[in-house]
């Protein structure tokens, strides 16, 4: 048998499906084979937390942040701005339906609650409190920490969270994406007892979500007009090749460079000199919101070495080295899937081909290559087309997670898929892994 993906399924008495689950999460901490499976975004989630030795019945022992902290992240955490949007469309809702309402910072940290008392007692009783990490790999399985790993619309109910005590609970989640750079901000939560179950109330998280996104792009675009009047004066006195861009690379005004939307930019930018793979060297100013980039006519010595680094379940990263220095950049989510795509491939990928391997359809052929082109723009010299594949001369080399389902748990690309499984079963091969 497997578990619906509704949680419960239509027309199942709650309290009983309650109880299936129950067992098969028994079955699944005893080393036993489930009488049904859970759903694969819970199954994979228990694999993750299995791995990280969390307590099932207590969860891992760590204190909450201090008053101090916790305004801190509130402050800093870029959620504050569409806060009166996330309380105003759900904070009522969360009161009137025996929930409440909360919102986390990108680890998990409860910075905000609300909603019924009762239940803001019942969850005081279990530490979910301002302060609190509700990471999975401190209270295991849950909707908080499963949307911040999976980056998608998570509902948790009963028996899938992991920690025992929280099976009587009931929790619908949704990541905030960062227009800027597409990093996950925080998560909006909506958590009950499981006996309040509604169908609707994942449909109801995710679309203030989107709202708080789209109020979060209103304010970036705004941020980058008053930058592109700033630049305006600064480029007309430059003769040289150069632009401006916000400090996350959005290009606000250039001159003497094709128009672009975004550039890469390192990690790490200081005023003084950078590489960057569109451009070469680059000579960096600082100016109000952004950076003056003037482009060095010097021939830059191509890059030798690519690392790509995937061990983190929330941030991939791509490493650049050469002689011309090193260079580090956070990837998204769906150009860390190409990479590691091409990584897997050294001999190239056709865009059917790499269709086939993100989206399981060989005829998604011009998506594909939109994509790729916008990355082949914004690594310019370390990709080559027909077929899509590295650079020749460029050693690339990939750093994966030890645990097999932590392999960019949010995609759903199945390449990525098919790696997530032969590591697993590679790994069930394996002395220790029969040992356990």
């Amino acid at each position: 048998m497997h578990l619906d993906p509704a949680v419960p399924p239509e027309g199942t008495d709650p309290r009983q499906y309650a109880r299936l689950l129950a067992r098969v999460h028994e079955a699944v901490l005893n080393g036993e084979a489930p009488s049904a499976s859970p759903r694969p975004v819970i199954h994979e989630s228990w694999q993750r937390v299995l791995a990280t030795g969390v307590d099932p019945d207590r969860g891992a022992a760590t204190g909450p942040l201090t008053v101090e902290e916790v305004e801190h992240q509130r402050r800093t955490c870029g959620l504050s701005d569409v806060l009166d949007t996330l309380r105003g469309s759900l904070l009522s809702i969360a009161d009137a339906s025996w929930h409440i309402l909360v919102i986390a910072d990108r680890e998990g940290r409860v910075l905000w609650r609300g909603g019924s008392r009762a239940v803001l007692t019942k969850a005081q009783s279990l530490g979910f409190v301002e302060g609190a990490s509700w990471s999975e790999t401190t209270v295991g399985t849950n909707a908080i920490g499963t949307a911040l790993v999976t980056r998608r619309p998570v509902q948790v109910h009963s028996a899938e969270h992991f920690v025992r005590t929280h099976h009587a609970w009931t929790c619908a989640a949704a990541p905030i994406r960062s227009p800027r750079d597409g990093r996950v901000l925080g998560v909006i939560d909506v958590s009950g007892p499981a006996s309040t179950f509604h169908p609707s109330t994942l449909a109801l998280v995710d679309a203030v979500g989107r709202l708080a996104e789209a109020e979060l792009r209103t304010a970036h675009l705004g941020d980058l007009e008053r930058l592109r009047s700033v630049a305006a004066p600064v480029l007309a006195r430059i003769p040289d090749r150069a632009l401006v861009a916000d400090r996350h690379g959005w290009v606000a005004a250039v001159s003497g460079l094709a128009p672009v939307d975004r550039v890469v930019l390192p990690g790490t930018v200081h005023d003084g000199q950078a590489w960057l793979p569109a451009l070469g060297r680059c000579a960096v100013e600082p100016l109000p919101g952004g950076w003056l980039l003037r482009v060095m006519e010097e021939e830059s010595a191509p890059p030798t070495r690519i690392v790509l680094d995937v061990r983190h379940p929330r941030q991939a990263y791509l490493k650049v080295e050469g002689p011309s220095g090193t260079w580090t950049h956070d990837l998204s989510p769906r150009h860390a899937e190409v990479l590691l795509v091409l990584a897997e491939h050294p001999s190239g990928r056709t865009a059917a081909e790499l269709a086939d391997d993100l989206f399981g359809d060989r005829s998604r052929t011009v998506t594909v290559r939109a994509e790729v082109s916008r990355l082949r723009r914004q690594l310019a010299g370390l990709l080559q087309h027909r077929p899509y594949r590295f650079a020749d001369g460029v050693r690339t080399d990939v750093v994966r997670p030890d645990e097999p389902t932590a392999l960019l748990p949010h995609s759903t690309a199945p390449a990525v898929c098919r790696l997530r499984r032969a590591a697993q079963e590679g790994r069930a091969m394996t002395p220790a892994a029969a040992g356990r």
